[in-house]
């Protein structure tokens, strides 16, 4: 059951109180409480998977027995690692163990029955989700304290048509996935605080079709030299 928290409540009141009365979905129900429980230690942690390497993760790289090709090695942006004798090997998306059997295969010819142990020192796995109108979406490491204007911001800031009472924060703490409506305006004004963001949130800015329908219409004439009307249907600011 999706849970949605208070300020998404005054959200549906202010909605309610300019058009039709909204209809809640079977399932949907409030709390509540001023904002989102924090995650616990065990909703930080990323579900079992097993780990592949990524850009900028450091690894580790032994050959057993050799102790001049022990390595600390950090990935560049693509995922590559350069190694002694094996040169430049393209690690993206191997498994520690994946890489440990084409490090071998390649030392095989100048080192007898090669023995080679890959671990992993570092990697960037707190991350924070922001889709929508942004203007970079992806995935952001969560450092220190990220709030949620931060977490904008780290992706660029609102794309042209977002829509800033209407941004989205899905969480899941202990099995129970919440959702929380924010509006950056109010948060700007100071009318609420800036909400707290972890790791593995969804951040999700709304659209405004309105914003978009009408730089459509202004491209397809962009001389104006009389009124010009467009029927809109359903489509509302």
């Amino acid at each position: 059951m999706l849970k949605l928290t208070l300020p998404l409540v005054f959200g549906l009141l202010t909605s309610c109180a300019h058009g039709p009365p909204l209809v809640g979905r079977p399932g949907l129900t409030t709390v509540q409480q001023a904002e989102m429980p924090a995650p616990t230690r065990v909703d930080l942690a990323a579900p079992a998977r097993p780990y592949v390497i990524g850009p900028f993760d450091r690894i580790s790289v032994e050959v057993y027995g050799i102790d001049e090709l022990r390595r600390d090695i950090e990935a560049d942006a693509g995922g590559r690692i350069s190694y002694p004798i094996a040169g430049s090997i393209e690690a993206l998306g191997m498994t520690p163990t994946e890489l440990e059997v084409a490090i071998s295969e390649r030392l095989r010819g100048y080192v007898r029955d090669p023995h080679v142990t890959v671990n992993l020192i570092e990697t960037v796995n707190n991350l924070v989700t922001v889709e929508g109108q942004v203007r970079e979406p992806g995935h952001y490491p969560v450092v220190g304290r990220m709030t949620l204007m931060r977490a904008v911001a780290s992706a660029k800031g609102l794309g042209e048509f977002a829509r800033i009472r209407e941004v989205v924060v899905f969480r899941t703490v202990q099995g129970q996935h919440y959702g929380a409506l924010y509006d950056l305006g109010a948060i700007q004004r100071g009318a609420y605080a800036d909400p707290e963001i972890f790791a593995n949130d969804i951040v999700i800015v709304g659209d405004s079709p309105s914003r978009r329908f009408m730089r459509d219409l202004l491209q397809a004439a962009p001389v104006l030299v009389a009124p010009l009307i467009a029927v809109l249907q359903g489509t509302r600011n």
